[in-house]
């Protein structure tokens, strides 16, 4: 193992092809630097790489853009990422060199559907309603909104925000609690930097996410998920922090059982730590009314993330953290000094956009294309594979489909032979999970998402999805 860092000079060398003052995506070209240097052999495995900060530094490029290229290189396995070691180069027998697949047919490599989770169809952005906000948002706005940010984020959207949130999902929060990110991953980032690990998380989740705060140097240790949520009773003293989705479980879908919400609660307080509540489709329920927030239980113990990536647009970049009255102050100083990632307009526009109950207007029109989806789906697999179970479809923009054992790899390469993307459940399972034992969730699907395609296309996605899955 090597432990010596690795310095930027090594990195960009004078044959490696990289050119910061271009015009290209810095944060692409240092990713692209990175893997050619360990294809070639010149970082090789185990060596340590620099701090984010050093290497930003070293670069002239922002710190968030070196975490966000570590954390996808992490996640791509390039790099590893252990809690007290630093980011290395992952440990392989010999440097890593390109792989020739033969070609194959034009439809197995362009999808021509998409059914890959958590993305919105951009066709239905309210962009009336939302010109009209900006118009009145900017007709209204002081002279200070022009010049440089506030870290805690515009305080006429934190107002309008806090208003909405113990409104619509039972939050307690003041506007001063209430600090501006650019969405989820920005938020677990900043809370990363000033909690430290190790964190627990539930075995089924966004890879990113994890990869995101292993580059921070937070370890995440996996928690047993099963049809009531989080088994939150595996949480020990060491963990500082539990990363959830108490509304509805991402990706296996259901809300975190009332008794484990409160037995969270009471480990946190027993021990300190944090309960940082991902409020992953917490206002898309079609069954019953959305269930409220656990931030509500307890705000000094509970973070509460949210943003607009789905309900408006990911491109927006506009998130929120309700916080503990202890962390504002640290979160905010991790920020920096200036507001750097959500535009000041767009902050004045969304609060207009709540204030005028345009928000209100464009969830329940979302909720109501949603669960129209959700039926349809339901509908065709009744109709030509009723031999699959369907579950998680009380909630969000995707349903899991339970798969024989055995099958889902084989489901997802029929799916991309029928021109359709599509991701298998085990995408999403922690790595860590049933190493000390059996994952309680552990299981073959389909996570499908049915909110991405256009409506003339809808059917026809439907139908190569059912194409694609195995006989009953």
């Amino acid at each position: 193992m090597t432990d010596s860092w690795v310095n930027s000079a090594e990195i960009l060398g004078s044959d490696l092809p990289l050119e910061l003052s271009g015009t290209g995506n810095r944060r692409a070209l240092l990713m692209d630097a990175l893997r050619e240097a360990v294809r070639s052999g010149r970082l090789a495995p185990g060596t340590r790489l620099p701090p984010y900060r050093s290497l930003a530094a070293d670069l002239g490029l922002a710190r968030n853009t070196v975490a966000d290229a570590y954390a996808e290189l992490v996640a791509e396995g390039w790099l590893a990422a252990r809690q007290g070691s630093g980011t290395r180069v992952a440990e392989r027998a010999v440097p890593v060199t390109p792989v020739h697949r033969p070609r194959t047919p034009e439809r197995a490599t362009r999808p021509v559907h998409d059914l890959v989770q958590g993305q919105p169809d951009p066709s239905v952005f309210p962009r009336t309603a939302w010109l009209a906000s900006a118009r009145r948002a900017l007709a209204a706005a002081p002279d200070d909104a022009f010049g440089p940010g506030d870290p805690h984020g515009r305080p006429e959207l934190r107002r309008a925000l806090a208003g909405y949130l113990a409104r619509v999902r039972g939050v307690r929060a003041a506007p001063e609690r209430i600090v501006l990110c650019s969405g989820a991953a920005h938020g677990l980032r900043l809370l990363a930097e000033v909690v430290g690990g190790p964190w627990a998380a539930e075995e089924y989740g966004l890879p990113f996410h994890r990869a995101l705060l292993a580059s921070h140097g937070v370890g995440t240790r996996p928690l047993g998920v099963d049809a009531d949520g989080a088994r939150v009773d595996g949480l020990t003293r060491r963990d500082r922090a539990v990363l959830l989705t108490p509304a509805h479980q991402f990706p296996t879908g259901g809300p975190l059982h009332p008794g484990r919400r409160a037995a969270v609660v009471d480990w946190a307080r027993a021990t300190g730590g944090l309960v940082v509540e991902d409020d992953y489709d917490g206002e898309f329920r079609y069954d019953r009314q959305p269930v409220g927030a656990v931030q509500g239980l307890d705000p000094e113990h509970v973070v509460l993330l949210g943003s607009v990536s789905k309900s408006l647009s990911p491109t927006l970049r506009i998130g929120w953290m309700v916080l503990p009255q202890r962390l504002v102050g640290p979160v905010v100083t991790a920020k920096g000094e200036r507001e750097q990632f959500s535009s000041a307009t767009e902050q004045l526009t969304l609060a207009d956009f709540v204030e005028s109950g345009a928000y209100d207007r464009q969830v329940r029109r979302m909720r109501q294309r949603h669960r129209r989806r959700r039926d349809q789906l339901v509908a065709a697999l009744e109709r030509r594979a009723p031999h699959i179970r369907v579950t998680g479809i009380a909630a969000g923009l995707h349903a899991v489909l339970d798969l024989p054992p055995g099958t889902e790899r084989s489901a997802v390469r029929a799916a991309a032979w029928q021109g359709l993307a599509v991701e298998g459940l085990a995408d999403y399972l922690h790595p860590g999970a049933g190493q000390a034992e059996p994952a309680e969730g552990s299981r073959d699907g389909l996570v499908v998402g049915y909110a991405t395609p256009a409506e003339s296309a809808y059917p026809e996605a439907l139908e190569a999805l059912c194409r694609a899955l195995p006989p009953g």
